[in-house]
């Protein structure tokens, strides 16, 4: 009999990169029976051994933290596995009640929480709070868990050595098969942003880059994403140099970027996301596409190392307007810059090769 294993979210849609299509498809292909609990309006079957189990889709956070939680716990009591796998902090309480249950447990970290809780929705007075009773919360908790999975080496430091494993969030090097996109030559001049859509996430400065841009030649904004900061944002979508997409499944992203010149990703230098390490970076380049990128640590390191893109001053609109017309002015060159981006995916920044450190972690348990 397999190894039954439960992954549970009460945060992420069912169907997360990360949890659903990296980590759950890969257990399975491991000889894992896996069951992923999580919030969803809709249901479907993808043929890839995964069993399904959802929960309401919260209204609000309030409800999240209640109902929510309360039918992720009942339902993966209902389960009855042998390893749960969650990958939400609020869910930690749920982790040490199947703890005393008798069951193994593995926290997968995907930030660093207590940098994030510096959040516009939690009042100032109270987020140096809420970020150190996080902090504490892994501290203590996270000791009792089975293993710790990290998705960076920076966040696998903050958790005790021995019982912590680095998963690293890169893409998976099927998902983009750049022989059945249009020839690099072919292409409109489009830029493409794939991610949620913010104010500190560079969508103020992408659409004025773009605008100076056109002021040179024509080119467009493509931003596929939900919006998660209200209309001040929502302002720079309007134009015909910039549409805003909404939410893409997998299947749609990859056909996005079979169209783009150029994959940008200008992040602003906060606590959390200057020493990051974005996927879309590394699904850019997956997909063959030149980047434009922010200047931070693990951009740098990408990037210098591979020569697939432009590092800018993020918070610089007419720098990032200068590196995309470069780019498109450049098209030889901006072609090699994607070709040298993906080889450096096929050969090292693929999920293909964390899966196996996944499994290892297991094998730990």
């Amino acid at each position: 009999m397999p190894r039954r294993v439960v992954q549970m979210t009460s945060v992420h849609t069912l169907f997360d990169t990360r949890i659903y299509h990296k980590e759950c498809r890969s257990l399975v292909m491991a000889g894992y029976d896996v069951t992923l609990i999580g919030p969803s309006s809709t249901v479907r079957d993808d043929g890839y051994g995964v069993k399904l189990r959802i929960v309401s889709v919260p209204r609000n956070r309030h409800e999240r933290m209640t109902k929510t939680i309360g039918e992720v716990y009942r339902a993966a009591v209902e389960e009855d596995a042998e390893i749960y796998h969650f990958h939400d902090p609020e869910l930690m309480p749920i982790a040490m009640l199947l703890k005393l249950l008798g069951k193994k447990v593995i926290y997968d970290v995907h930030e660093d929480y207590g940098s994030t809780m510096r959040k516009q929705w939690i009042p100032k007075p109270l987020q140096g709070i809420a970020s150190m009773t996080v902090r504490a919360s892994e501290a203590t908790l996270g000791r009792a868990c089975d293993r710790i999975v990290a998705a960076t080496p920076r966040i696998a430091d903050l958790f005790q050595a021995g019982m912590t494993s680095v998963v690293q969030n890169f893409p998976r090097s099927d998902e983009f098969d750049i022989e059945q996109g249009q020839p690099y030559r072919e292409r409109e001049p489009i830029v493409a942003y794939v991610g949620y859509l913010a104010d500190i996430r560079g969508l103020r400065e992408m659409s004025e880059a773009i605008r100076l841009v056109n002021a040179e030649t024509p080119a467009k904004l493509l931003l596929a994403g939900k919006m998660i900061s209200g209309m001040q944002s929502a302002a720079f979508c309007a134009g015909n140099q910039v549409e805003a997409l909404g939410f893409l499944d997998r299947s749609h992203i990859s056909k996005l970027l079979s169209r783009a010149k150029i994959g940008i990703v200008v992040y602003h230098p906060t606590p959390n996301y200057y020493p990051g390490q974005p996927t879309k970076l590394l699904e850019y380049m997956a997909a063959g596409l030149p980047v434009v990128a922010s200047d931070f640590p693990f951009y740098r390191r990408v990037v210098e190392s591979t020569g697939c893109g432009i590092l800018v001053n993020p918070l610089q609109p007419t720098k990032i307007a200068e590196a995309l017309l470069w780019l498109l002015r450049n098209e030889e060159q901006a072609s090699e810059m994607g070709r040298r981006g993906r080889q450096a995916v096929l050969e090292r920044y693929n999920w293909e090769q964390e899966a196996k450190c996944l499994i290892s972690a297991y094998e730990a348990v």
